[in-house]
């Protein structure tokens, strides 16, 4: 499935942290049917991914296309890029001025540019799952079905302590993308799934440990393609997410949104950890019926949201049920 990268400027944007920026570029991909012709779904990638979220290197197209859970035969999909990931040459190097909450507010002007005004769904991963979360505390009428997966309505210490250690290394390494990354997979996966990947097995040619040149491999893919301002950027988005940052307390917040919302766990995610979700669907249980929790068992970790997916389509499949829809 072929889709031209399509681009919006958005003007005069405040952040909340009060910097104004005269135009940020905001690019983005539509799948499936034409926009204007059935409802909409919007795909947010997590923090190496872009707006190709299905077709030949479509990083979810396992989810997304003719057939698949998200079909395409039967919806519109949209991907924006978060400004700066560099999907689109565009970076920004004062990354703290931004935050999930602004991504999300920036989407959000987006999908006005566009013209749509209501969504049948939004689903993310990871951070995007944050930003969808953000988009749903804003605008609390704006979509039908809230989807974050793997994800989190606020950074948790834990999180944040691991994104400052990423932000340390970024800012203080001699090969900072490179070796950002060798931290970061040790949090998107657990003991367990190294345990049974690697089996502390032995790559002769290179003399060391197969889960080290594992590692290394990841660490220079990474290099190859992503760009140290994008990491930096995309590392203070994922420490930055709290749709009680304006006030209120989550249940305050959460409450007001109209959504049905779906929240989709990974039993052994060291990142977004499935206790945390869990009780925050039994805190919102007590006040919105329309309010559902599921676990995707695996172990490898924050990672099986990009792993395990025939799970995540049982999981989802009432949800995205095509017949429900039809005329």
């Amino acid at each position: 499935m072929k889709s031209e990268l399509q681009h919006l400027e958005i003007t005069d944007f405040k952040t909340h942290s009060g910097v104004v920026y005269i135009s940020i570029p905001l690019s983005y991909h539509v799948y499936g049917r034409e926009l204007g012709t059935a409802p909409v779904v919007l795909v947010n990638h997590a923090l190496t991914g872009n707006s190709e979220v299905t077709g030949r290197f479509g990083w979810w197209k396992e989810l997304v296309g003719a057939n698949k859970l998200i079909d395409t035969e039967n919806y519109t999909v949209i991907a924006f890029n978060v400004p700066g990931n560099g999907y689109d040459n565009f970076l920004i190097e004062s990354y703290k001025d931004f935050t999930a909450r602004d991504i999300a507010e920036i989407f959000a002007l987006g999908l006005k540019q566009l013209n749509i005004d209501s969504l049948f769904a939004v689903i993310g991963g990871s951070v995007g799952g944050g930003i969808a979360w953000e988009m749903a505390a804003l605008y609390p009428d704006l979509i039908e079905n809230l989807i974050p997966v793997a994800s989190d309505w606020k950074s948790t210490d834990w999180l944040i302590a691991n994104c400052r250690i990423q932000e340390q290394i970024l800012l203080n390494s001699s090969n900072p993308v490179h070796d950002a990354r060798l931290h970061a997979m040790l949090c998107y996966r657990t003991p367990e799934s190294f345990k049974e990947k690697f089996g502390r097995s032995l790559n002769s040619e290179l003399n060391m440990y197969n889960v080290e040149s594992w590692l290394l491999h990841h660490g220079k893919k990474l290099e190859e393609r992503f760009e140290l301002a994008s990491y930096k950027l995309l590392n203070q988005l994922l420490a930055t997410i709290d749709i009680t940052k304006d006030g209120g307390s989550f249940l305050e917040v959460a409450s007001r949104i109209k959504s049905n919302i779906y929240i989709v766990a990974v039993d052994s995610d060291l990142f977004f950890t499935a206790e945390e979700n869990k009780a925050a669907f039994l805190a919102l249980s007590q006040l919105k019926k329309n309010v559902y929790y599921s676990v995707i068992e695996s172990v490898h970790g924050h990672d099986a949201f990009l792993i395990e997916f025939k799970q995540l389509s049982e999981l989802l499949s009432d949800v995205f049920d095509t017949e429900l829809i039809k005329n």
